[in-house]
Formats: C-alpha cells, structure tokens, sequence
C-alpha cells in the first residue's frame, strides 16, 4: 500500500531547502549589482566570484560524497555544510571590497559542497525505489518554494526603502531557522566505519552503464543549459522592464515548485528514463522557441517560464535514477560524482553561450544550446539500454 507519508528524513531535509534557498535567494539576485554598483567591482570580477564559488561546490560535492561513504556521519556532515553557509552569506552585507565578497561566497560554496552529496544520500536510503522520484520531487518542490520566496522577500524590503546591505543580513533569519530544525528535526545517523581499503578506487570503468550514461547526459545538458542571468538579458532585451526582473525570477522559480513533486511521482509510474527523454526533448524545443521569440510581453513570459519549467521536470527524475542505480555502499560518491560533472560542465557551458551570443548573435547561441542538447538525449539513450533500466524502476 502507497504510504500517506514521505520518510521524515525527507521531510525535514525539504523544509531545511526550502528554508535555506529563501535566505540564499534573499541575496543571489542582487550580489552582482552590490559588486559593481556598491563595491565599484567591473563585470569580469562577477564572474570570478560566482566561477571560484561554484567550481568549489563542484569539487566539494565529490569529496563529501566520498567522506559519507567512508563512514563519516552523513547528519554532520550536512548541520556542518548548511551552517558554514548560512554564517557566510550574511556577512556579504559587511563587506567593504570585492575581495572580501569572493570569500565569503567562497565559504558560502564550501558549505554547499559539504552538504548536498550526504543529503541526497539520505534522501535515496531512507525512501523505497518506487517512491524515490516522488521524493526527490518533493524536494526539489520545496527547494524552488524557497527559490520563489527569497527574491520577494527582497523585493519587499527593498520597497521599505531597506538598503542591499540589511537585506543581506535579514537573510539571517530564515538561516537561522535551517540550523534548529537541522539539529532537533534530522535524526542522528550512526556512523559507519568503513576501511579504506575496502573502497574500490574511483574509476570511470568501474562504474555501471547506466550511471555513467546519466552523468555524461546530464554533464552535457549542463554545458547546453542557458545560464539565468542571460535568460534575464533575452527578456530585457523584449522590453521586460528592470523592475519586473525580481519578480520573472520569483515566477519562475515558483513555476518550478509547481512542477518538480509530481513530474517526480510521474517518474516512479513512467519510469526514470522515459520522463527525463520528455523532459529534455520539451527543453530542446523551448531553446528554439526562445531562438525565434519576438518582443511580446505574454511571450517573453511565457518563453521564460516554459524553459524553468522543462528544468524542474527532470530534477527529481536525475536524482531518483542515480538512487536507483548507484550500489547502496557508494550511493553518496556516485550523487558527488553527478554534481561534480554538472556542476563544472556549466562553467564553460556560460562562457561558450556567452561567445556565441556576443560573436553570432543570441539565436545561434539558442540554437547551438538546442543541439548540445539533442546529443545528450542520444546519449542516455544509447548508454542506458532503456527497455532494461525502464523495467526495473517502475
């Protein structure tokens, strides 16, 4: 019988995302106007800052994916992660230079490395295979709520005429609240002491077919990703005006919360691959439309939030798949090994969009994204054997 509930462990690890990105998002949209506008920082060092950030996520989650799976306690490791972050972001409000931005975001990102990794571990062992994508769905429901919530909040204290600064350390609060119900709601989990020798070394070739297809497909649909912030300047070049970007990016992100709990229940009936295929294809013909979209205001909105909506339909399902398919010893080092791919794959990925658009024009960059895309659908489908992995998920 379907249980009523999701596993608590699920439970409290949404709230604390959706807790932690309405803090999170209380500052991201408006960093990079606090870099050049407050701080009189130039373009270049925005993307040095957000670079080095998010190449240090990147790493870390391998890492702490390997720590986890080496015996050390998961809980920790993540109250660790997600309090490194909420004590470093604030502080962004207090700085007085560019540089001392880059190290707090850098703390911020060490954080995030050591705790996503162990948390979607624990999200994949504590859930049956058959409700595994309603509950990374679930998350990443709530995680995108949070998405949603914080650039309002924002909005909302900026309206109160409340400078970027204060802003910034109000983020405090909702980050305070991620670290009580860390610590008294996530139960503790036993250590387990694993010998480090009987870890089998990290090798590609070790790996199953159907993960390595997953993180070559989905390393490849990251490189094809349209970064946001360009999705931004597509909209503001149609005529969306500069104050309604907060709230296209709230929408959006509501748009994905909306989304992400039951395309992730479709997965657990469907099956893993055949909702990812749909997904991706849905996104590839979204990056044509984009390509092709005139200045029309329903139509700028709508572009937008289509495209948030084709990457929030294959959130629960990539993660759910990983659960399924990675040995339940190595779980947290195979979802390490995932963000590491897709998150370093975005980097080159925004800085080939970026050429392409500045060089041939926006609709080339659309249409050359839309083909990445298509060669990593042809991966997973050629790496995966479907009718297999389809079967056995259902």
């Amino acid at each position: 019988m379907k249980p009523a509930f999701l596993p608590r462990t699920v439970i409290i690890l949404g709230l604390v995302s959706f807790l932690n990105d309405t803090a999170s998002e209380m500052i991201t949209p408006l960093l990079p106007l606090f870099l050049t506008a407050t701080l009189g920082a130039g373009p270049a060092v925005v993307g040095l800052v957000e670079g080095v950030a998010e190449a240090t996520a990147s790493l870390l989650k391998l890492v702490s994916g390997r720590l986890a799976d080496r015996g050390w306690n998961a809980k920790r490791l993540v109250v660790g992660g997600y309090t490194v972050s909420n004590a470093a972001r604030p502080l962004i409000g207090l700085a007085l230079s560019w540089g001392w931005v880059l190290m707090l975001r850098f703390g911020d990102r060490v954080g995030k490395g050591l705790r996503t990794s162990p948390r979607d571990a624990l999200i994949a062992a504590t859930t049956p295979t058959r409700h595994r994508g309603r509950a990374f769905g679930f998350h990443r429901a709530l995680d995108n709520g949070g998405a949603m919530l914080g650039p309002l909040l924002a909005f909302g204290l900026l309206s109160l005429q409340v400078s970027m600064e204060h802003v910034f350390l109000w983020s405090m609060v909702p980050g305070a609240l991620v670290i009580l119900l860390l610590v008294f709601g996530l139960k503790t989990t036993p250590s387990r002491p694993v010998k480090v020798e009987s870890l089998p070394p990290l090798k590609w070739c070790l790996l199953s077919a159907h993960l390595r297809g997953l993180i070559l497909a989905a390393g490849g649909l990251a490189l094809a990703a349209v970064p946001e912030a360009f999705l931004v300047l597509w909209a503001t070049e149609r005529g969306l005006i500069l104050a309604w970007v907060p709230l296209i990016w709230a929408a959006a992100s509501g748009v994905k919360a909306l989304v992400s709990a039951p395309a992730g229940s479709l997965s657990d009936h469907l099956g893993r691959i055949p909702v990812l295929v749909i997904g991706w294809s849905a996104r590839i013909v979204i990056l044509i439309v984009l390509a092709l979209t005139h200045n029309h205001p329903l139509a700028v909105w709508g572009g937008f939030l289509a495209y948030a909506a084709s990457l929030a339909f294959t959130e629960g399902a990539e993660r759910a798949l990983i659960g399924d398919v990675a040995p339940a010893e190595h779980k947290a080092t195979a979802f390490g090994l995932y963000h590491m791919v897709v998150g370093l794959a975005a980097l080159p990925g925004a800085v080939l969009f970026g050429a392409l658009w500045q060089w041939w024009g926006e609709t080339q960059a659309f249409f050359t994204a839309a083909g990445m895309s298509l060669v990593s659908i042809f991966i997973l489908v050629r790496l995966s054997r479907v009718r297999e992995l389809s079967s056995s998920v259902r």
